[in-house]
């Protein structure tokens, strides 16, 4: 019971700060589509696998809470949003909502979640409705993660962690990258985990240079870098990491570059904190990638949060200058990719803290070069 009221009051907490950003942006309605952002609002659980809204949508106003989906999810609705007034939803969510909104209302949107099916939709039923585009980034507001949602991505991180330790004691020359990502999926779940956070990436050899190589059928060979990106999910959060790792002997090229990465990390790790613009956090390790004669083979972004989505604000590029917020929870993954030999990233998930930062691993799975 005590863990429930708990639950509720973040909720609430949640919603009082939303009906807020309603207000100030002088909106009479707030349409939530995104589903990471349901839950956030709402507790509700469910998901759709083909990662659309159809498995709910929340409607938000100052004095009313709606949650709208359809017969398959409105048992579950009611038990795990009972904050919300759950509608079965038989018509379109376009015509739901303008029932629901009565009389010239001005309803904002995620316009970052929204199809062009759907707006066509929205067109045809909101005939005296306002429906604008939100000028505020809701999901801004999961930047800051509250205890329980650190306690839960750290204890997904652990999980993740673990069956990164097993495949290292058993990846083997000869095995091949589906194998290796199918074992790490099967054990995301037997550890205690709801599976993984995102597609497994598993890539080896020269497929090792393509940042999000699907795993595929090739065997990996004695002295191949394989790079292993992956992140079980724990109560609705996830986690990620990468790790680069060999069943042979290292080469010295290869040395010589997840030598750089991890210094590049590290040197990255040194400064990050509170009030740090995100932009230079990722310059003092892409200097130093570009120092060592590296700097056209580190193209993606340094790192990014992670919560109910895998990849959320803040974004650690060259052109994001915000400050890093206390509570956010964001990755640190340089790498170096060289086309047709391979390439290494290494991954960290850090938490910034009032007083600076947390590293969350705790695995040592790093080589010392």
């Amino acid at each position: 019971m005590k863990k429930e009221v708990e639950e509720k009051n973040i909720i609430e907490n949640r919603i009082e700060a939303l009906r807020k950003e309603i207000k100030e942006h002088k909106l009479t309605g707030f349409l939530i589509t995104c589903q990471e952002n349901r839950r956030y609002f709402s507790g509700f659980k469910a998901t759709d696998p083909m990662l659309t809204e159809s498995s709910g949508s929340l409607f938000i106003t100052d004095k009313k809470l709606y949650l709208l989906t359809d017969s398959r999810y409105v048992l579950a609705a009611a038990e795990e949003a009972p904050l919300f007034e759950v509608i079965d939803c038989q018509v379109s969510l376009g015509g739901a909502v303008a029932k629901l909104a009565g009389n010239n209302p001005i309803i904002g949107f995620e316009a970052e979640n929204l199809t062009v099916a759907r707006e066509h939709e929205f067109k045809r039923s909101f005939k005296r409705v306002e429906l604008v585009p939100s000028p505020m980034n809701v999901s801004s507001l999961r930047i800051s993660k509250s205890p329980q949602e650190i306690a839960d991505i750290t204890k997904a991180l652990r999980i993740t962690e673990k069956a990164i330790g097993l495949l290292w004691d058993e990846l083997k020359v000869g095995s091949t990258e589906s194998w290796a990502a199918w074992f790490l999926d099967r054990h995301f779940r037997d550890l205690g985990g709801e599976g993984p956070a995102f597609e497994t990436i598993v890539a080896a050899g020269p497929r090792a240079a393509l940042p999000h190589a699907s795993p595929g059928s090739k065997k990996i060979t004695a002295s191949e870098m394989v790079v292993i990106d992956c992140g079980a999910r724990y109560n609705g959060y996830a986690s990620d990491i990468t790790r680069t790792m060999t069943p042979g002997k290292i080469l010295p090229w290869q040395k010589e570059i997840y030598r750089i990465v991890r210094e590049a990390q590290l040197k990255a790790l040194e400064i990050i904190g509170p009030g740090v613009p995100a932009n230079v956090v990722d310059k003092v390790a892409r200097n130093h990638i570009f120092e060592a004669g590296y700097g056209d083979y580190f193209g993606h972004s340094l790192g990014h949060g992670v919560g109910l989505a895998v990849h959320e604000a803040p974004s650690l590029n060259p052109i994001n200058k915000k400050p890093l917020e206390v509570g956010s929870v964001v990755t640190i993954e340089p790498g170096i990719y060289l086309p047709n030999r391979g390439g290494v990233r290494l991954e960290q998930l850090v938490l910034i803290t009032e007083n600076g930062k947390k590293v969350l691993n705790s695995d040592k799975h790093f080589y010392d070069f």
